[in-house]
């Protein structure tokens, strides 16, 4: 690691080519804007830069080099994916990652039953263990 260089904002992010995310509910939020890299569009999707909601991944257009911010991801219900040439889909791994690092204490992904089944216990509850 040398210095003066730093990290891109897109080392966050999983990259799946060519997909586009369709939202079907329509509660969830969308913003687009033209920009000219990938990662201006991380970047403004780890910041939540001029945002009014929580960015969880973003798609980018190729073609149009315009930059959709999602609120959602492949994850979330009411959402669809469509394979669509023009564009790559980057979601925040935080949100698609199935497991824990370190404590958990910023794990945001779907799993909540231990290995053997069981519910897990939620973060502000003492229920059924004390912390």
């Amino acid at each position: 690691e040398g210095k003066g260089k730093r990290r891109s904002s897109l080392h966050d992010f999983k990259k799946t080519g060519e997909l586009m995310l369709i939202k079907v509910n329509k509660t969830l939020e969308v913003k687009t804007k033209l920009l000219n890299t990938t990662e201006q569009c991380a970047k403004r999707c780890s910041r939540n830069k001029g945002l009014s909601f929580t960015c969880k991944a973003f798609a980018y257009d190729r073609v149009t080099k315009r930059c959709h911010w999602l609120s959602f991801n492949s994850l979330t219900n009411g959402v669809r994916k469509k394979q669509d040439h023009a564009f790559d889909l980057y979601e925040k791994k935080d949100y698609v990652r199935n497991c824990i690092i370190g404590k958990g204490a910023d794990y945001k992904g779907t799993i909540s039953v231990t290995k053997s089944g069981i519910q897990c216990q939620a973060w502000n509850s003492m229920i059924p263990h004390e912390h």
